[in-house]
């Protein structure tokens, strides 16, 4: 009720999660990731991001999600953030290559800042992707903080050369094991010049990873967040607001921290002015992107849709040094994309029954939604 109470007063949807980019720089080079393609040096101010903390705060929006770049590069005004901001809580995607004693100590005596610890599988695996002794790091780190008590989740992106181990007993057992209250799992996703088209999943390779991860979670007991997979729980795509949104290290107000495309910039206008701009309401009017919740992305199920709202939505490419017009992303997700489409309407019909019935009726209270946030404002 209160996310509906904040959109009705606000006249457009406002997000449970903010996402922030404190910086744009990183002290690793992991294969295949868009961070390269960012230009270097870019930082939100310490007093820029807690401005716009305070006007999260305003909105209703409680919780402040970090990523990057490496957040922890700026881990002082992290902290000194997540002190005046004693009401929010935190959570950073890290490396952990940052992550020591002191740091965990001045964790542990906030109480209001989690962390989520990158790792690509087994060592081998880690440190092909995100360079030699990075696996270490990260281990040391979940026994620095699990020492301390304090709450972590590891977040693991998989794609076509580690899939298995991902999804295997083995490398979860391993985690949750070392502490992990949770897991992030993020498919590897195409974007910027330097992807590697060559670690996208195929749809064997998705459903796989979707299959084992909901036994096994079912059999422990255990969360994990897979928003590609898990569409019929999360009810679809939560960008551009209906959410989450994401700010990067340049201030550009993004759907997502994948979704690299944005009309406005937090530097020239408020949080609400953005979350109500052209492009947010335009993607959030195109939501959601599929009537099957397993096809839930614009960016790797339904590729023509990312091309309809940016151009739609008159949104440019934030991809600093190497813009990426919507054509070329989804050019590289077409051939995986129909793939997925076959094998995820049998996934779907194969779903307990009350999976099936609830996201048509998700899709009820979302047009009642959109009607009294967004709609209100367009009858002006």
């Amino acid at each position: 009720m209160k996310e509906l109470y904040n959109g009705f007063k606000n006249k457009c949807s406002i997000p449970r999660v903010l996402l922030v980019d404190p910086t744009s720089n990183c002290n690793l080079k992991c294969k295949g990731c868009w961070s390269q393609d960012y230009e270097s040096g870019h930082n939100i101010s310490y007093e820029k991001f807690d401005d716009i903390l305070n006007q999260a705060e305003k909105l209703g929006i409680m919780d402040c999600l970090m990523t990057g770049g490496e957040p922890l590069l700026r881990k002082e005004d992290i902290l000194k953030l997540c002190k005046k901001h004693n009401k929010m809580t935190f959570g950073a995607f890290t490396n952990a290559t940052l992550i020591d004693d002191e740091f965990a100590d001045e964790m542990a005596e906030l109480g209001n800042l989690n962390v989520f610890i990158s790792i690509e599988g087994t060592k081998e695996e880690t440190d092909f992707r995100r360079g030699m002794g990075v696996y270490d790091k990260a281990i040391k780190a979940m026994d620095i903080l699990r020492s301390r008590n304090i709450g972590f989740a590891f977040s693991a992106c998989y794609h076509s050369n580690n899939y298995k181990t991902i999804a295997s007993d083995e490398f979860l057992d391993h985690m949750r094991k070392k502490g992990a209250w949770f897991g992030w799992l993020f498919q590897y996703i195409p974007v910027g010049s330097d992807a590697d088209t060559s670690l996208v999943c195929t749809a064997e390779q998705r459903a796989y990873v979707q299959e084992k991860v909901r036994d096994y979670c079912i059999k422990h007991d255990y969360v994990i967040v897979d928003f590609w997979n898990n569409g019929h729980l999360c009810f679809g795509c939560l960008g551009a607001g209906a959410g989450f949104a994401h700010i990067n290290a340049k201030g550009d107000v993004e759907p997502c921290a994948f979704c690299h495309y944005s009309d406005s910039n937090i530097h020239d206008i408020s949080l609400a002015e953005a979350l109500r701009s052209k492009f947010f309401t335009t993607f959030r009017d195109a939501q959601p992107f599929s009537q099957n919740p397993l096809r839930p992305c614009p960016l790797i199920d339904n590729p023509q849709a990312i091309i309809d709202v940016v151009n739609a939505g008159g949104a440019k490419s934030t991809h600093m040094a190497n813009p990426e017009s919507p054509e070329h992303l989804a050019e590289k997700s077409y051939e995986r994309a129909i793939e997925w489409e076959a094998l995820s309407e049998e996934l779907f019909k194969k779903m307990p029954e009350h999976n099936q019935k609830n996201f048509p009726l998700f899709l009820k209270y979302l047009a009642f939604k959109k009607g009294i946030t967004d709609g209100r404002r367009k009858k002006i």
